[in-house]
């Protein structure tokens, strides 16, 4: 079972990346354009063009984890500005906001969010 805790780095890549790409492949992301360690345990979280899905690389010390989150409406949202920066370091309380629907942007759940 895969548990965040305070202590994990989160990395969210900026641009989009093909979801088709499974461990090697977002592993290559992680290297190439990322700059970071792959095997580090910290927490890498990618998007598509739609921003309707996101995929997360997770190394536990054991093996490596892929997960993935498809939003059935909306998109994730995350503030301006971030697009010029390849990576976005996220606490892990707000990799949680942004996985229950919150948008970073405004602080506020998204209309389509409901509990």
């Amino acid at each position: 079972m895969l548990g965040l805790n305070n202590s994990i780095r989160v990395f969210l890549a900026v641009e989009p990346v093909d979801l088709r790409k499974s461990f090697n492949g977002l592993h290559g992301v992680v290297l190439d354009r990322l700059k970071e360690d792959p095997c580090s345990g910290a927490l890498y979280i990618f998007t598509n063009r739609r921003r309707n899905r996101i995929k997360t690389l997770y190394w536990d010390g054991t093996g490596m984890w892929v997960a993935i989150k498809r939003l059935e409406q909306g998109r994730f949202i995350w503030p301006k500005g971030v697009g010029e920066r390849e990576k976005l370091a996220l606490a892990p309380e707000a990799l949680a906001l942004l996985l229950d629907g919150v948008d970073l942007k405004q602080g506020s759940f998204k209309p389509w969010y409901q509990r």
